[in-house]
């Protein structure tokens, strides 16, 4: 029962991580797989292989350096709210490792799924806000603070799921207080 829940707390976390950056959480419980930190259900297990890293490590350093490009931030913004939605589900199904495949997708498609578009529409927001308000001058910054917080809630979910889940309300509350102050 502990191990499932961890797993639960896992995979919100990296989804929560996942609206912030797509290929960073995937990156990380790849890397978590690989070095058996982190248990994988069996059909994720592939994750953890070396070529998985290889290609999930491009993606990462080429997706951050993507939003350090003002214009085409916004367009990746757009992209990757529904990239973000399959890869929260993703995360979330192949962390879940002892539950029915019924409750696993159920699990995956609402808290996962949904977790990872809640924050990217709201940082996809954010981004609007920054290039209308600024000019896209404060967008790196933002980019910055999206990848700072992909990689501390990355690695929150792997050491110390729990945390993660703590950190997602409180960053769910904290979306829900920009929603208000931007519209």
């Amino acid at each position: 029962m502990q191990e499932t829940i961890l797993s639960i707390c896992l995979g919100i976390g990296l989804a929560a991580s996942v609206g912030f950056r797509v290929f960073l959480p995937l990156l990380a419980l790849s890397l978590a797989g690989h070095y058996d930190i982190v248990p994988l259900s069996e059909n994720w297990e592939w994750i953890s292989g070396t070529i998985s890293i290889c290609i999930l490590s491009i993606a990462t350093i080429a997706e951050i350096l993507a939003y350090y490009i003002p214009w085409f931030d916004n367009i990746l913004d757009t992209l990757a709210i529904p990239l973000a939605t399959i890869a929260g589900t993703a995360v979330m199904v192949s962390a879940i490792t002892d539950l029915s495949p019924v409750v696993t997708w159920a699990l995956a498609i609402i808290a996962g799924g949904g977790t990872a578009a809640t924050v990217k529409s709201t940082m996809g927001a954010t981004r609007l806000t920054s290039t209308a308000t600024t000019g896209g001058v404060a967008n790196p910054l933002v980019a910055t603070v999206e990848t700072g917080t992909a990689t501390i809630m990355s690695a929150a979910s792997v050491f110390i799921a729990p945390l993660a889940v703590v950190l997602v309300v409180i960053l769910l509350f904290g979306i829900r207080k920009l929603f208000k102050k931007l519209f």
